[in-house]
């Protein structure tokens, strides 16, 4: 196989090699079901650890007058054990935006650049890298409505809408969250969950019956 060759496990998905977010998604759950094994994965009182232990800042009094929640890697701690992330992600509706882009600015929050999705990547006062993301999914409203708290108080995206936006990227980081986050949730969380993709992205739903079996494996011992 020459350097540049397409391997043939991509070729079968997509000819071109430009695979969707879904196919890569589709192409690691295959993956990942080719070697899953029961117990493979860290100790159960490891994983059932929810701390805040990283500092982020507190931005409750600087948005007090929009929505917002915390989503990626921080928002993550809530629901598996926290792991290293070297900036914090918000969301906001698209049109409240600009409202918190300014309230950032007058806290002291400097512009860095935009990003490549709608928003724009700032730096605190005390050198902390923000992402400030404008949403415009269609069931951002009702996520906003219910946020969640991690272990430090700060709101975060529910699980059922963090887990969607992560199925949406196929990235390789958001597939290792979302199947130990999955394998670790609760009879009660995972119907959440299922109903959330059920309503707003329900051609992903096969999907998320193998990501939930992946990640289940992985919890048994």
């Amino acid at each position: 196989m020459t350097v540049n060759a397409i391997p043939p496990a991509i070729a079968k998905i997509a000819p071109d090699g430009k695979l969707t977010p879904r196919q890569t998604r589709r192409l690691l759950i295959e993956m990942a079901l080719g070697r899953v094994r029961p117990g493979t994965g860290s100790s159960h009182e490891f994983m059932q650890r929810r701390t805040a232990m990283k500092s982020w800042p507190d931005l409750r009094d600087i948005l007090a007058e929009i929505d917002w929640v915390i989503i990626g890697g921080v928002a993550t701690r809530a629901y598996m054990p926290e792991r290293a992330t070297k900036d914090l992600d918000i969301l906001v509706r698209q049109i409240d935006g600009q409202t918190a882009l300014e309230c950032l600015q007058d806290a002291g929050y400097k512009i860095v650049t935009q990003l490549s999705v709608p928003g724009f990547m700032l730096v605190s006062p005390k050198g902390v890298e923000l992402d400030l993301i404008f949403g415009d999914k269609i069931w951002l409203d009702e996520a906003l409505r219910n946020p969640e708290r991690d272990p430090a108080g700060y709101p975060i995206l529910g699980f059922p809408y963090l887990v969607l936006m992560k199925i949406d990227t196929g990235r390789g980081r958001d597939f290792g969250d979302v199947t130990t986050m999955l394998g670790w949730a609760d009879d009660e969380a995972l119907e959440a969950v299922r109903e959330v993709v059920a309503k707003y992205s329900p051609q992903d739903s096969e999907d998320l019956e193998s990501l939930i079996f992946i990640g289940k494996q992985e919890r048994n011992s």
